[in-house]
């Protein structure tokens, strides 16, 4: 099955140099295949012959590059690999007005190297796993999507287990240990079995650490090793509500549903489960990251949570409040946190987005069916 992926790399290109991130197997080679087959030239570092050469001296790029044309486009695959190549490239993009993308798969050793990050001469931009809006409801299975996520290589799959196994093997031994970034594997290992079993909740780092046998100040480094090797994300809290006081506790995801799940060692999602609700809650939010993010809008995602425990789970900008229940029936009760957060004042659209298909408005919060958000938040209209 061909998917039409959002992200746009040729328009894109037209007048930046960018960076493209994401997480092992969302499809950036393919991608880059597909739409700058016949537009660029492709340096992958994951060639040893290459990766030898510019590692030893990476002056040789320009060598490499002889003969491209200006405005020419110029794909470095997986750039994390030999950051001082990045001091190259701010002189060719000064020099020459040649163009890069700049993929990886991994941020940690430009942001923790200190890697030259070209100083607004290349913006960023992210790959995600499969959206609703790119796999279409043709090709899209809620249940098998909660269950096993978006990994392409994963969700197009015969046997989506057994990829979802090989990924999270393939992330510890050549994420983790071949690249030295903990002195512990099995310490890890616990580590992320304990993180994914607390995927969306509110961070408690001593009580994590107590849980996986791990330092409360360990616990902290292995999160930003997982937000800087793009396995998850921070989602910060909304703290401008002044009637009610808001926690100021960051929330973490998983980047994907099957990863978690496979993470945790979950083997099904019951239908009426609770964590059949926090994963389809998961989703809700990978579908607005992904979409804020390919949309270019640059609001922020956050969530709200009182410390007299009123709860909004996301909150575009100070703009728009959405609550997820996976229920096919909602109640007035469910609407509590919307409700709530309407007093402050500051939210213009407030959704409460549910399984259930009968749509409705009532004072102000728009009651809709999944496809219903997701086909506004797609058509940019939510």
């Amino acid at each position: 099955m061909k998917v039409q992926r959002r992200l746009d790399l040729p328009r894109l290109l037209q007048k930046k140099s960018f960076f493209l991130f994401g997480p092992r197997a969302t499809g950036k080679t393919y991608l880059i295949r597909e739409q700058l087959a016949d537009q660029a030239q492709v340096i992958d570092l994951l060639r040893s012959d290459l990766y030898l050469r510019l590692a030893g001296s990476p002056v040789e790029l320009e060598a490499i590059l002889t003969g491209q044309a200006s405005n020419s486009v110029i794909v470095i695959d997986e750039v994390q690999k030999v950051p001082q190549l990045l001091d190259e490239v701010q002189r060719l993009i000064e020099t020459k007005r040649l163009r890069f993308l700049l993929t990886g798969s991994s941020a940690r050793k430009l942001r923790r190297g200190q890697a030259n990050l070209l100083a607004g001469r290349a913006w960023q931009a992210n790959l995600f796993p499969l959206t609703w809006d790119e796999l279409t409801d043709t090709h899209f299975d809620l249940d098998r999507y909660l269950r096993y996520g978006g990994l392409p290589s994963v969700y197009l799959s015969q046997d989506p287990a057994e990829e979802l196994q090989a990924y999270a093997h393939t992330y510890l031994t050549e994420e983790i240990q071949a690249e030295g970034l903990v002195r512990r594997l099995p310490q890890f290992a616990r580590f992320l079995q304990v993180a994914a079993l607390g995927n969306g909740q509110i961070l408690n780092f001593t009580r994590i650490g107590n849980d996986a046998q791990v330092a409360p100040s360990t616990v902290r480094e292995y999160y930003y090793l997982l937000e800087d090797t793009l396995l998850g994300f921070l989602l910060p809290p909304w703290t401008k509500s002044r009637k009610r006081k808001a926690i100021t506790s960051a929330k973490f995801y998983l980047f994907d549903t099957g990863v978690a799940h496979t993470l945790a060692g979950t083997r099904t999602l019951e239908r009426n489960s609770d964590l059949y609700g926090r994963s389809f809650e998961h989703w809700i939010g990978m579908e607005l990251r992904a979409a804020l993010s390919y949309q270019r809008t640059h609001q922020e995602l956050c969530y709200w949570r009182s410390t007299h425990q009123h709860e909004v789970d996301f909150i575009i900008g100070d703009e728009v409040a959405i609550e997820v229940k996976a229920s096919q029936r909602i109640t007035k009760r469910d609407g509590k946190g919307l409700r709530a957060l309407q007093e402050e004042g500051i939210c213009q659209r407030f959704y409460l987005v549910s399984q259930d298909p009968i749509e409705r408005l009532d004072n102000g919060v728009h009651a809709v069916h999944w496809r219903t958000l997701l086909s506004r938040l797609w058509a940019g209209q939510l």
